[in-house]
Protein backbone atom coordinates (compact mmCIF):
# COMPACT_ATOMS: atom_id res chain seq x y z
CA UNK A 1 0.00 0.00 0.00
CA UNK A 2 1.33 3.43 -0.97
CA UNK A 3 1.43 5.96 1.86
CA UNK A 4 0.25 9.12 0.12
CA UNK A 5 -0.37 11.06 3.31
CA UNK A 6 3.31 10.80 4.29
CA UNK A 7 4.29 13.09 1.41
CA UNK A 8 1.70 15.80 2.03
CA UNK A 9 4.34 18.20 3.37
CA UNK A 10 6.48 17.91 0.23
CA UNK A 11 3.50 18.29 -2.09
CA UNK A 12 2.27 21.29 -0.09
CA UNK A 13 5.63 23.01 -0.66
CA UNK A 14 5.48 22.09 -4.35
CA UNK A 15 1.97 23.54 -4.78
CA UNK A 16 2.78 26.68 -2.81
CA UNK A 17 5.87 27.18 -4.98
CA UNK A 18 3.68 27.08 -8.10
CA UNK A 19 1.33 29.63 -6.56
CA UNK A 20 4.22 31.92 -5.58
CA UNK A 21 5.76 31.66 -9.06
CA UNK A 22 2.36 32.43 -10.60
CA UNK A 23 1.88 35.55 -8.47
CA UNK A 24 5.47 36.67 -9.10
CA UNK A 25 5.16 36.25 -12.87
CA UNK A 26 1.82 38.11 -12.87
CA UNK A 27 3.39 41.06 -11.05
CA UNK A 28 6.36 41.07 -13.43
CA UNK A 29 4.17 40.99 -16.54
CA UNK A 30 1.89 43.73 -15.22
CA UNK A 31 4.92 45.89 -14.44
CA UNK A 32 6.62 45.33 -17.81
CA UNK A 33 3.69 45.33 -20.24
CA UNK A 34 0.61 46.33 -18.25
CA UNK A 35 -1.22 42.99 -18.40
CA UNK A 36 -0.45 39.62 -16.86
CA UNK A 37 -2.02 37.53 -19.63
CA UNK A 38 -2.23 37.67 -23.39
CA UNK A 39 -5.92 37.75 -24.20
CA UNK A 40 -7.56 36.68 -27.43
CA UNK A 41 -9.75 39.03 -29.41
CA UNK A 42 -12.74 37.56 -27.53
CA UNK A 43 -11.63 39.41 -24.39
CA UNK A 44 -9.50 42.29 -25.61
CA UNK A 45 -11.52 43.53 -28.54
CA UNK A 46 -10.25 44.26 -32.03
CA UNK A 47 -10.00 42.26 -35.25
CA UNK A 48 -8.55 38.80 -35.62
CA UNK A 49 -7.66 37.42 -39.05
CA UNK A 50 -6.24 34.08 -40.17
CA UNK A 51 -4.08 34.54 -43.28
CA UNK A 52 -2.84 31.91 -45.68
CA UNK A 53 0.35 32.48 -47.70
CA UNK A 54 1.73 30.82 -50.83
CA UNK A 55 5.09 30.40 -49.06
CA UNK A 56 6.52 30.72 -45.59
CA UNK A 57 6.51 34.16 -44.00
CA UNK A 58 7.96 34.88 -40.56
CA UNK A 59 5.79 36.26 -37.78
CA UNK A 60 8.20 39.15 -37.12
CA UNK A 61 8.25 40.21 -40.80
CA UNK A 62 4.46 40.24 -40.99
CA UNK A 63 4.15 42.11 -37.71
CA UNK A 64 6.61 44.81 -38.84
CA UNK A 65 4.75 45.23 -42.16
CA UNK A 66 1.41 45.79 -40.44
CA UNK A 67 2.87 48.17 -37.87
CA UNK A 68 4.44 50.23 -40.67
CA UNK A 69 0.99 50.43 -42.26
CA UNK A 70 -0.40 51.98 -39.06
CA UNK A 71 -2.12 49.01 -37.39
CA UNK A 72 -1.89 49.10 -33.57
CA UNK A 73 -1.07 46.37 -31.04
CA UNK A 74 -0.25 43.77 -33.69
CA UNK A 75 0.08 40.20 -32.42
CA UNK A 76 1.09 37.51 -34.94
CA UNK A 77 1.32 33.77 -34.30
CA UNK A 78 1.99 30.77 -36.55
CA UNK A 79 -1.23 28.84 -36.98
CA UNK A 80 -0.05 26.00 -39.14
CA UNK A 81 1.76 25.49 -42.41
CA UNK A 82 2.01 28.86 -44.19
CA UNK A 83 -0.80 30.22 -42.03
CA UNK A 84 -0.49 33.08 -39.54
CA UNK A 85 -3.09 34.33 -37.09
CA UNK A 86 -3.01 38.11 -36.65
CA UNK A 87 -4.78 40.23 -34.09
CA UNK A 88 -4.89 44.03 -34.24
CA UNK A 89 -6.51 46.62 -32.01
CA UNK A 90 -8.38 48.17 -34.96
CA UNK A 91 -12.11 47.46 -34.72
CA UNK A 92 -14.83 47.76 -37.31
CA UNK A 93 -18.21 46.16 -37.75
CA UNK A 94 -16.89 45.01 -41.12
CA UNK A 95 -14.08 42.68 -40.08
CA UNK A 96 -13.68 41.56 -43.69
CA UNK A 97 -12.97 45.15 -44.70
CA UNK A 98 -10.22 45.48 -42.06
CA UNK A 99 -8.76 42.15 -43.20
CA UNK A 100 -8.66 43.34 -46.84
CA UNK A 101 -6.85 46.52 -45.80
CA UNK A 102 -4.31 44.35 -44.01
CA UNK A 103 -3.87 42.25 -47.16
CA UNK A 104 -3.22 45.37 -49.23
CA UNK A 105 -0.64 46.56 -46.70
CA UNK A 106 1.12 43.19 -46.66
CA UNK A 107 1.26 42.87 -50.43
CA UNK A 108 2.52 46.44 -50.77
CA UNK A 109 5.19 46.14 -48.07
CA UNK A 110 6.25 42.55 -48.76
CA UNK A 111 5.98 41.88 -52.53
CA UNK A 112 6.05 38.36 -53.91
CA UNK A 113 3.49 36.87 -51.50
CA UNK A 114 -0.04 35.77 -52.30
CA UNK A 115 -2.25 36.40 -49.28
CA UNK A 116 -5.58 34.68 -48.66
CA UNK A 117 -8.08 35.59 -45.93
CA UNK A 118 -9.09 32.28 -44.35
CA UNK A 119 -11.08 33.67 -41.42
CA UNK A 120 -11.90 37.04 -39.86
CA UNK A 121 -13.79 38.14 -36.78
CA UNK A 122 -14.19 41.35 -34.80
CA UNK A 123 -15.16 42.07 -31.19
CA UNK A 124 -15.77 45.53 -29.76
CA UNK A 125 -13.60 46.62 -26.79
CA UNK A 126 -16.63 46.98 -24.52
CA UNK A 127 -17.95 43.54 -25.40
CA UNK A 128 -14.50 42.00 -24.90
CA UNK A 129 -14.08 43.50 -21.43
CA UNK A 130 -17.59 42.48 -20.44
CA UNK A 131 -16.93 38.94 -21.64
CA UNK A 132 -13.71 38.80 -19.63
CA UNK A 133 -15.48 39.66 -16.38
CA UNK A 134 -18.29 37.24 -17.13
CA UNK A 135 -15.71 34.47 -17.54
CA UNK A 136 -14.18 35.28 -14.15
CA UNK A 137 -17.68 35.37 -12.65
CA UNK A 138 -18.49 31.96 -14.20
CA UNK A 139 -15.41 30.33 -12.64
CA UNK A 140 -16.05 31.88 -9.21
CA UNK A 141 -19.72 30.90 -9.30
CA UNK A 142 -18.76 27.34 -10.22
CA UNK A 143 -16.44 27.16 -7.21
CA UNK A 144 -19.13 28.59 -4.89
CA UNK A 145 -21.81 26.18 -6.13
CA UNK A 146 -19.45 23.23 -5.75
CA UNK A 147 -18.56 24.38 -2.22
CA UNK A 148 -22.23 24.37 -1.26
CA UNK A 149 -22.87 21.04 -3.00
CA UNK A 150 -19.99 19.23 -1.24
CA UNK A 151 -20.95 20.74 2.13
CA UNK A 152 -24.49 19.42 1.74
CA UNK A 153 -23.37 16.12 0.20
CA UNK A 154 -21.04 15.22 3.10
CA UNK A 155 -22.53 17.47 5.80
CA UNK A 156 -19.03 18.75 6.52
CA UNK A 157 -17.35 22.08 5.87
CA UNK A 158 -13.95 20.36 5.93
CA UNK A 159 -14.83 18.16 2.96
CA UNK A 160 -16.23 21.15 1.05
CA UNK A 161 -13.23 23.39 1.73
CA UNK A 162 -10.79 20.64 0.77
CA UNK A 163 -12.56 20.06 -2.55
CA UNK A 164 -12.83 23.75 -3.45
CA UNK A 165 -9.20 24.53 -2.55
CA UNK A 166 -8.18 21.62 -4.80
CA UNK A 167 -10.29 23.03 -7.64
CA UNK A 168 -8.88 26.53 -7.11
CA UNK A 169 -5.40 24.98 -7.25
CA UNK A 170 -6.25 23.28 -10.58
CA UNK A 171 -7.50 26.52 -12.11
CA UNK A 172 -4.40 28.46 -10.98
CA UNK A 173 -2.04 25.79 -12.34
CA UNK A 174 -3.75 25.87 -15.76
CA UNK A 175 -3.54 29.66 -15.83
CA UNK A 176 0.10 29.48 -14.70
CA UNK A 177 1.00 27.23 -17.64
CA UNK A 178 -0.56 29.69 -20.08
CA UNK A 179 1.15 32.57 -18.30
CA UNK A 180 4.63 31.01 -18.44
CA UNK A 181 4.20 29.89 -22.07
CA UNK A 182 2.64 33.26 -22.96
CA UNK A 183 -0.32 31.57 -24.62
CA UNK A 184 -3.58 33.40 -25.24
CA UNK A 185 -6.46 33.19 -22.79
CA UNK A 186 -9.56 32.64 -24.91
CA UNK A 187 -13.15 31.51 -24.49
CA UNK A 188 -11.99 27.96 -25.30
CA UNK A 189 -9.46 28.06 -22.45
CA UNK A 190 -12.11 29.24 -19.98
CA UNK A 191 -14.34 26.41 -21.21
CA UNK A 192 -11.50 23.95 -20.62
CA UNK A 193 -11.02 25.25 -17.07
CA UNK A 194 -14.72 24.79 -16.27
CA UNK A 195 -14.64 21.29 -17.80
CA UNK A 196 -11.63 20.35 -15.66
CA UNK A 197 -13.39 21.61 -12.52
CA UNK A 198 -16.20 19.16 -13.20
CA UNK A 199 -13.75 16.36 -13.99
CA UNK A 200 -11.65 16.96 -10.88
CA UNK A 201 -14.57 17.27 -8.47
CA UNK A 202 -15.88 13.89 -9.61
CA UNK A 203 -12.58 12.25 -8.69
CA UNK A 204 -12.51 14.06 -5.35
CA UNK A 205 -16.05 13.00 -4.48
CA UNK A 206 -15.20 9.34 -5.13
CA UNK A 207 -12.21 9.52 -2.77
CA UNK A 208 -14.22 11.39 -0.14
CA UNK A 209 -17.06 8.84 -0.36
CA UNK A 210 -14.58 6.03 0.24
CA UNK A 211 -13.09 7.91 3.19
CA UNK A 212 -16.51 8.37 4.76
CA UNK A 213 -17.29 4.69 4.24
CA UNK A 214 -13.99 3.60 5.80
CA UNK A 215 -14.55 5.88 8.79
CA UNK A 216 -17.32 3.51 9.86
CA UNK A 217 -15.41 0.33 9.05
CA UNK A 218 -12.05 1.36 10.56
CA UNK A 219 -13.16 2.69 13.93
CA UNK A 220 -10.18 3.51 16.12
CA UNK A 221 -7.75 3.89 13.23
CA UNK A 222 -5.85 7.12 12.77
CA UNK A 223 -6.97 9.64 10.22
CA UNK A 224 -3.79 9.02 8.21
CA UNK A 225 -4.57 5.29 7.95
CA UNK A 226 -8.17 5.92 6.89
CA UNK A 227 -7.19 8.37 4.15
CA UNK A 228 -4.30 6.22 2.88
CA UNK A 229 -6.47 3.11 2.64
CA UNK A 230 -9.26 5.05 0.90
CA UNK A 231 -6.94 6.58 -1.70
CA UNK A 232 -5.34 3.21 -2.45
CA UNK A 233 -8.76 1.58 -2.85
CA UNK A 234 -9.78 4.17 -5.45
CA UNK A 235 -6.35 4.57 -7.05
CA UNK A 236 -6.89 1.99 -9.81
CA UNK A 237 -10.06 3.71 -10.99
CA UNK A 238 -8.47 7.15 -10.73
CA UNK A 239 -5.43 6.20 -12.80
CA UNK A 240 -7.42 4.34 -15.46
CA UNK A 241 -9.84 7.25 -15.88
CA UNK A 242 -7.03 9.80 -16.09
CA UNK A 243 -5.02 7.65 -18.51
CA UNK A 244 -7.88 7.00 -20.94
CA UNK A 245 -9.04 10.63 -20.83
CA UNK A 246 -5.45 11.75 -21.32
CA UNK A 247 -5.12 9.58 -24.41
CA UNK A 248 -8.15 11.18 -26.02
CA UNK A 249 -7.08 14.72 -25.16
CA UNK A 250 -3.47 13.99 -26.15
CA UNK A 251 -4.64 12.84 -29.57
CA UNK A 252 -6.64 16.05 -29.92
CA UNK A 253 -3.54 18.08 -28.97
CA UNK A 254 -1.32 16.35 -31.53
CA UNK A 255 -3.79 15.92 -34.40
CA UNK A 256 -6.35 18.66 -33.78
CA UNK A 257 -4.26 21.46 -35.26
CA UNK A 258 -3.58 24.92 -33.90
CA UNK A 259 -7.28 25.69 -33.54
CA UNK A 260 -7.59 23.12 -30.73
CA UNK A 261 -4.05 23.42 -29.36
CA UNK A 262 -4.76 25.77 -26.45
CA UNK A 263 -8.01 24.03 -25.52
CA UNK A 264 -6.41 20.57 -25.44
CA UNK A 265 -3.31 21.88 -23.62
CA UNK A 266 -5.51 23.28 -20.84
CA UNK A 267 -7.36 19.96 -20.60
CA UNK A 268 -4.12 17.94 -20.45
CA UNK A 269 -2.70 20.09 -17.67
CA UNK A 270 -6.04 19.98 -15.85
CA UNK A 271 -6.30 16.18 -16.02
CA UNK A 272 -2.81 15.68 -14.60
CA UNK A 273 -3.14 18.23 -11.81
CA UNK A 274 -6.79 17.38 -11.19
CA UNK A 275 -5.70 13.86 -10.27
CA UNK A 276 -2.81 15.23 -8.21
CA UNK A 277 -4.99 17.71 -6.31
CA UNK A 278 -7.66 15.12 -5.47
CA UNK A 279 -5.00 13.10 -3.66
CA UNK A 280 -2.55 15.66 -2.33
CA UNK A 281 -4.65 18.82 -1.89
CA UNK A 282 -8.27 17.91 -1.20
CA UNK A 283 -7.58 15.05 1.23
CA UNK A 284 -4.90 16.78 3.37
CA UNK A 285 -7.01 19.96 3.67
CA UNK A 286 -10.03 17.89 4.67
CA UNK A 287 -7.90 16.14 7.32
CA UNK A 288 -7.11 19.47 8.98
CA UNK A 289 -10.81 20.04 9.74
CA UNK A 290 -11.79 16.43 10.53
CA UNK A 291 -8.84 15.12 12.51
CA UNK A 292 -10.97 14.07 15.46
CA UNK A 293 -14.30 13.17 13.90
CA UNK A 294 -12.84 10.82 11.28
CA UNK A 295 -11.24 8.52 13.76
CA UNK A 296 -14.07 8.54 16.31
Amino acid sequence: MVSFVRYRGITAIFSLSIMAAFVGMCMYRIHTRGSAFTYSVDFEGGTQVLFGFNKHLGEATLKDALQQAGFESVVARDFGKDEILVRVKDFSGDSRGVAEKMVQSIEKTIPGYEVTILQSEAVGPGVGEQLRWKSVYAVLMALLILLIYIALRFLSFGYALGAVIALFHDAIVMLAVFLFLDREISINVIGAILAVLGYSINDTIIIFSQIRKNCKEMMGSSIEQVVDVSINQTLRRTMLTSFTTGLAVGSMYVLGGEALRDFSLALLVGIVFGTYSSIYIASPVMMLFNRKTLAD
